[in-house]
C-alpha cells in the first residue's frame, strides 16, 4: 500500500441537499479512488479518499467545485496513512 495516499476532507458551503455525496461517489468510482463520504450535523460534508496520489489529488481538487448545484465555500484537507479501504460508500 506504499503507493497509496489518503486525504481526509471537510467541505463547507451549500453542500447538503444538492447531491454532493452521490456525485462524490460517482466521481471517485470513475477516478478509481476508494473511501467514503457523509453529511455532518454542522452542514459540512466529510470524505476520505484513498488511492494513487494523482487520483486522490484529483478528488481533492474536485471537492472545490463539487456537484453542479453545490456552492463550496471551503475545503480543509488532512493527509493521513492509508487504512486499506476498498470500494466507495455513502455513510449515514
Amino acid at each position: 500500500m506504499s503507493d497509496r495516499t489518503r486525504a481526509h476532507v471537510f467541505v463547507s458551503g451549500k453542500v447538503q441537499g444538492v447531491f454532493y455525496r452521490a456525485n462524490t461517489r460517482e466521481t471517485a468510482g470513475e477516478a478509481g479512488v476508494d473511501g467514503w463520504v457523509k453529511n455532518l450535523a454542522d452542514g459540512r460534508v466529510e470524505a476520505v479518499f484513498e488511492g494513487p496520489a494523482p487520483a486522490v489529488e484529483s478528488m481533492v481538487e474536485w471537492c472545490h467545485e463539487g456537484s453542479p448545484r453545490a456552492r463550496v465555500d471551503g475545503v480543509e484537507v488532512e493527509y493521513e496513512e492509508p487504512a486499506g479501504i476498498e470500494g466507495f460508500e455513502i455513510r449515514r
